[in-house]
């Protein structure tokens, strides 16, 4: 009988996260939260803990953030990087990927590659180089990004107390195993992706769009330039400021005894980003009043509400069923822990989102007994998202693509950003495994 209650609540939890991710937006939240409530309700189970550390971890990463997108600081980023890359063309593939992961390392989120990714893909196109190659990676590269960001919510998610937290992993050993693993993954992609496709001028899709009149180089050239200028000439003061308060998180959580005691490294992050909200507001000559009104805080809040439900539902599947489910896993895990990795692969393609698998999922292998360290070299698993085409930086991308080489096929899973999403989470994951052998 207790094994049939469970895998109905099973059902109902993957149920209502399928619903939740198909309605988009706050979905995950709201559907997660009528889980909670029949979990609770219909079967009597004990509410899990909400996860309310990390949800204002979110709230005061996303205000600084707009702050700075309000102030005209991201577009200035923006610019700058398009003329690095404009400079570069022929290393597009390596470098443009490089920028999207820098952006979200900085930022936190991988909406912020909505700016770069037309980009990249007009400078590959002006050089007749398949825009494929580094506007897939791009995409996928911005979100590893959120796996070594001293200011995305997964990476707060997993160093709170709840998580790794407690069991003595801190912020700088995630940066330490998580950021080498990042670029050595995306080199190594960028390198398979250089030999994808053929050549744009032999492409026929490119080819058919060049004859009918799509594509005119005349105007990408003046949108790049465009690109390339900020009106605010305060912009980069805004920069400036949104990047003290990354170094001064960075530097509490690489050399933790300078916190006071008592102090933990979540509300080190919530105090220090909401008060850089106000420095970047001061110094960028912007209101406060346009700070929620930029497309990074609307992002912001839908993950807010997204994890606030699906997560909560999560913790109380998992704390009214922990012996069953212990009990099924330990055996698989106790031979295999690398196994786990699939599991926050499989977990992240029905979420759409790192921070919500890692609050959900993490718990779990913690209680199963997984090396600590380990856990951090899997968290780029948590990035499976990439496996359906319908993430918004994916349905993005495949509008930037002018050309159409960036696709998706006729069977749906095979298209443009599955190739550099597999080899780029397979080889950090590989890569954070071997630097934890040394810590």
């Amino acid at each position: 009988m207790a094994t049939v209650l469970l895998l109905l609540e099973l059902t109902i939890v993957i149920a209502l996260i399928f619903i939740g991710a198909r309605v988009g937006g706050i979905g995950l939240g709201i559907y997660g939260m009528l889980g909670v409530f029949i979990l609770v309700y219909g079967f009597g189970l004990t509410p899990g803990k909400a996860p309310i550390d990390v949800m204002m971890i979110i709230l005061a990463v996303i205000t600084a953030s707009a702050a700075l997108q309000a102030s005209g600081g991201l577009e200035y980023l923006v610019g700058l990087a398009a003329k690095f890359l404009r400079n570069h063309p022929d290393h597009i593939t390596y470098y443009g990927p490089l920028c999207t992961w820098l952006f979200c390392i900085v930022a936190g989120t991988a909406h912020t590659s909505y700016s770069l990714l037309p980009i990249i893909s007009e400078i590959a196109q002006a050089n007749k180089i398949r825009p494929e190659r580094p506007v897939s990676l791009a995409t996928v590269s911005a979100s590893l990004g959120i796996t070594g960001s001293p200011v995305s919510a997964a990476t707060a998610a997993l160093i709170s107390q709840d998580l790794l937290g407690g069991k003595g992993i801190e912020l700088g050993t995630v940066l330490i195993v998580c950021i080498p693993a990042s670029i050595i993954a995306i080199l190594v992609a960028a390198f398979i992706e250089n030999h994808v496709g053929k050549e744009l001028v032999d492409d026929p899709e490119y080819q058919r769009r060049v004859k009918a009149g799509i594509i005119n180089p005349d105007e990408d050239e003046k949108n790049l330039l465009q690109a390339e200028t900020q009106p605010n000439p305060h912009a980069k003061y805004a920069v400036w400021a949104f990047l003290l308060g990354v170094a001064v998180v960075v530097l509490f959580g690489f050399f933790p005894g300078l916190r006071p005691e008592g102090c933990t490294m979540s509300e080190t992050i919530e105090m220090v980003m909401m008060s850089d909200a106000i420095l970047i507001v001061l110094v960028g000559k912007t209101h406060v009043a346009e700070v929620p009104k930029g497309n990074i805080f609307s992002a912001g809040i839908n993950a807010l509400v997204a994890i606030f439900g699906i997560a909560w539902m999560g913790s109380t599947f998992y704390t009214g069923n922990a012996e069953a489910i212990n009990s099924a896993l330990s055996g698989m895990v106790t031979t295999a822990p690398l196994l786990f990795a699939v599991a926050l692969f499989l977990l992240s393609i029905m979420l759409f989102s790192q921070a919500a698998t890692v609050t959900t999922l993490y718990p779990v292998g913690i209680a199963l007994g997984i090396n600590p360290l380990l856990l951090v070299a899997m968290f780029p698993a948590v990035n499976g998202y990439f496996f359906l085409p319908n993430y918004p930086t994916e349905v993005a991308a495949l509008g930037f693509d002018r050309t159409g080489t960036t696709h998706v096929g006729k069977y749906v899973i095979n298209h443009s950003f599955q190739l550099p999403g597999f080899v780029t989470t397979i080889v950090a994951i590989g890569v954070g495994y071997a630097i934890t052998l040394f810590i």
